[in-house]
């Protein structure tokens, strides 16, 4: 990373998920376009959310007026959220998945300073209208009082959705050739290789191994985001999706990505173990395949939240992780309706890290 700031000679990493959060950051549903006929259910869907959320954390909502945040207070309050873990931060956005547009914090390898890597966003390289996503990191950098550092390679801004990475803290980054890598469908850095990849990827969260997936699940329009078919759960594990049925296109970009894991190392150079977690049956939308997946769950303070889609493998997707998480429960929720919207839990939500114990 690269900044102007006096913070230029302080290193940073991205930390793990499972480590302890001050707070998460969420976008209070309101672009109907994202979810047709269905926004004022997935409201409710962000009430359950944020109850449990906060049960362990502060949460901060972006709202985009103070209609919008006194809509969200009274839904909240109506399913019996605790008024003083909730924080509402006016900022007008497009549309709600935090995970790619919002802040992607980092903090000193001394502990002590925060910071957002601030990559350009521009809606997946597929959809017209992202300037006010595109600005919040900024807009919360003066709110938190904390740097952004703009990441770049050769002095080329970089596109990068937070979706598109995931980390193990210790040192690994985990992302896909088809998001990352791609120069004709979806191209979000037109020209640059795996070794440029490479290089950000390794300057921007503090890692020195990347591990390589192939493609991402089928219906997945950010084409590619490693957030739907492989998670860290701690240092050395990872849950992999698992699609059986040998006709499902799923099943063999699965067992692709199995190969690779199998072939992979950590950035010790000891191998992964890989835990398989079942895909749930195909779900569609106007003929069009969603990207359900277990896979996107969230790990918060308090709990692990799993999407959930009135399917046979629920249960043994949450017995699964809650044999992998044995220090938090494990909740199922309801996501349906809000995979409509082409993405869950993991999607929606961002995490922001403790600093020096401070928890604001």
């Amino acid at each position: 990373m690269t900044s102007e700031t006096n913070l230029t000679n302080t290193s940073y990493h991205m930390p793990a998920e499972w480590e302890t959060h001050a707070a998460t950051w969420l976008g209070w549903p309101h672009n109907a376009d994202d979810w047709p006929g269905k926004l004022p259910t997935i409201q409710w869907a962000y009430g359950e959310i944020v109850r449990h959320l906060a049960s362990g954390e502060v949460v901060r909502l972006l709202v985009n007026s103070a209609e919008h945040e006194q809509q969200a207070q009274n839904l909240l309050s109506r399913v019996g959220v605790d008024s003083s873990q909730v924080e509402f931060f006016r900022h007008p956005t497009n549309r709600g998945w935090t995970r790619d547009f919002g802040p992607i914090f980092v903090r000193s390898d001394d502990g002590i300073k925060l910071a957002i890597a601030r990559f350009r966003f521009n809606a997946w390289a597929k959809y017209p209208d992202w300037e006010l996503d595109g600005r919040i990191p900024d807009l919360l950098a003066n709110d938190l009082s904390v740097p952004a550092i703009p990441i770049q390679f050769e002095g080329r801004d970089i596109v990068l959705e937070g979706g598109a990475i995931e980390v193990n803290g210790s040192g690994t980054v985990l992302t896909t050739e088809e998001c990352l890598l791609d120069q004709e469908v979806q191209t979000r850095n037109p020209g640059l290789s795996r070794e440029d990849m490479e290089s950000v990827l390794c300057g921007s969260f503090g890692v020195r191994n990347v591990i390589w997936l192939g493609k991402g699940i089928v219906g997945d329009d950010t084409h590619g985001h490693v957030d739907d078919l492989c998670r860290f759960v701690n240092p050395r594990t990872i849950v992999l999706a698992e699609e059986k049925d040998s006709h499902d296109p799923n099943h063999h970009i699965l067992e692709e990505n199995r190969e690779r894991l199998e072939q992979a190392r950590l950035e010790d150079g000891s191998p992964l173990e890989v835990v398989r977690l079942p895909m749930p049956a195909p779900l569609h939308f106007d003929g069009v395949r969603l990207p359900a997946s277990y896979a996107n769950f969230y790990i918060a303070n308090a709990a692990v939240l799993v999407p959930t889609f009135n399917d046979p493998h629920d249960r043994i997707a949450l017995g699964i992780l809650a044999d992998l998480f044995p220090d938090r429960p494990v909740i199922g929720i309801h996501a349906v309706d809000l995979v409509w919207g082409l993405g869950t839990l993991h999607c929606l939500t961002q995490q922001q890290p403790t600093v020096a114990g401070i928890t604001d």
